[in-house]
Parts: C-alpha cells; sequence; structure tokens
C-alpha cells in the first residue's frame, strides 16, 4: 500500500510539474527602466589617490566642498527597449542629477551611450559622447566569459541569478539576470546570459545598474532606435583616438580612457 502510495504521489508531482511548465510564460518584449548608482564620496577618494593627491590640501579641502553641497550617491535613469533580439538602451537625460564643485565633469557620472543590439546577429551600434567629442560605434558584441553563481535575489519583481566576469581585463562585473525574460541583453553593453540582466554591478568602481520597474507589452518599432550623430568609427579606431588624445593625461588616463570604452 506505501508503494502504491508513493507511486501515485510522484505521479501527481510529475503531472503538476508538466502542467507548469507547460503553462510558464517567457517575457520576449517589453521595457525596463533602470537606476544608475554611483557612490560619488567613495569614488571621488579613489581617484583623488590615483592622482597621488591623498595627502594634498588643496584635494581635501575640494574633496571637504563637494561633500557639503552634494549628496553621496549620485543617481540617474535610462531605459531598455527590447524585442525578442533586438535591445535599445536609452538613458533619460533629464534624470541626471546636476554636479557642483571640482569633482563634477568626472565621467564616471556621465549616462554616455546610447546602444541599439541585435543579439542574434551580434552586433552593437552605440552613440558615445566622450566629453564634448560624439562617436558612433559599430562594432560586434562585447564578448563576456560569465560565471555562473547559486545565488539569488528578487528584482523588480523577477528572480535573478548571480553571474560574474572580468571584462577588459581588469573591471569585476556582478550580475543578476532573469531567465523568465528570454532575451539576453541589459543595462549599457552587457549581455550574453541566458536571460535578461536585471542588476548590475562593477564594485570596485562603485557604480550599480538595477531595474525598478518592468513592463511586459509590446515596443512600437521607432522606440528600437538611437541616435545617429558622430563620428564613424569601430572599437579598435575609437582605443586608438582615445590612446592618443589622453597621453598627456598621465595617472588620470587609466580611469578615463576605462569608462569612455565601458
Amino acid at each position: 500500500m506505501k508503494k502504491l502510495n508513493y507511486i501515485i504521489s510522484a505521479y501527481l508531482l510529475l503531472v503538476t510539474f508538466h502542467s507548469n511548465a507547460q503553462h510558464a510564460r517567457f517575457v520576449t518584449q517589453g521595457t525596463i527602466t533602470y537606476e544608475k548608482r554611483v557612490n560619488a564620496y567613495a569614488l571621488i577618494k579613489q581617484q583623488i589617490k590615483i592622482w597621488g593627491g591623498g595627502d594634498d590640501s588643496f584635494y581635501k579641502a575640494a574633496f571637504e566642498s563637494y561633500q557639503k553641497n552634494n549628496p553621496q550617491f549620485k543617481t540617474s535613469q535610462s531605459t531598455l527597449y527590447f524585442d525578442n533580439d533586438v535591445t535599445a538602451f536609452i538613458p533619460t537625460e533629464d534624470a541626471i542629477a546636476s554636479t557642483s564643485g571640482w569633482f563634477g565633469d568626472m565621467i564616471e557620472f556621465k549616462q554616455a551611450n546610447h546602444i541599439l543590439t541585435d543579439i542574434k546577429a551580434g552586433t552593437s551600434k552605440t552613440q558615445k559622447k566622450v566629453y564634448d567629442e560624439a562617436y558612433m560605434v559599430s562594432d560586434s558584441t562585447r564578448k563576456i566569459n560569465w560565471k555562473i553563481t547559486d545565488e539569488f535575489r528578487d528584482i523588480a519583481g523577477y528572480h535573478c541569478r548571480r553571474a560574474n566576469a572580468l571584462v577588459m581585463d581588469s573591471v569585476y562585473v556582478v550580475a543578476f539576470y532573469a531567465e523568465e525574460i528570454a532575451v539576453s541583453g541589459g543595462p549599457e553593453s552587457f549581455s550574453g546570459l541566458p536571460g535578461m540582466i536585471l542588476g548590475l554591478a562593477l564594485p570596485h568602481d562603485h557604480v550599480t545598474w538595477f531595474a525598478t520597474s518592468v513592463t511586459d507589452a509590446t515596443v512600437p518599432a521607432d522606440k528600437l532606435k538611437i541616435p545617429t550623430k558622430g563620428k564613424a568609427v569601430n572599437n579598435k579606431q575609437l582605443y586608438d583616438i582615445l590612446k592618443s588624445a589622453l597621453k598627456s593625461w598621465g595617472k588620470s588616463a587609466h580611469q578615463t580612457f576605462k569608462w569612455a570604452m565601458m
């Protein structure tokens, strides 16, 4: 009798699982709102050390002035439109909080990239602003060697799994992706996971992007576009241009270069 009960229970469990799998719905189009959050105080302290001015009275005074006039965290918003294999990442310019003081023009605070990605083709087009210059970068998508973990967290109503990676040889990345959103996209130039990236962090660079809302709805074709103004280049050509332009910047060149190529 016990054996029969076990068989019946196992059968019912299998039927329930199969039924749930049949009715599982995977999102393939919609709109995601992300909040970019930068720990400005930590980032500025880090940058001062790079400049070699950790004990310099000028930098101390400038940093104290910044703290008095600006909040610790600088936030801004962006929107990702997605439709199957195509995504468009659009910064919301009017959501960028102004920054006053000596450190107000740091490139890390900017939302510089509008990115149109064709996931199936493995290509992207990025309108990228580097200070006063605009570039239209057309190239293959960033290849990322993700390491998927067994850690999970809920983001914007979705159960997300953690993955880690190293990009550009030295930038440590933590991502949380939702398999329920069956599009291998994400904010900025980060993608390549078996689901949509809803949370992204660069812990050593004090910046995160986390989804605050996800709308599961048809995306009009005119939303899957980005501005096209800028000098036409690929990633290698942009690399060479920036390397030449920043060669006289000293210790600050590396950080600027890294963020400009992000």
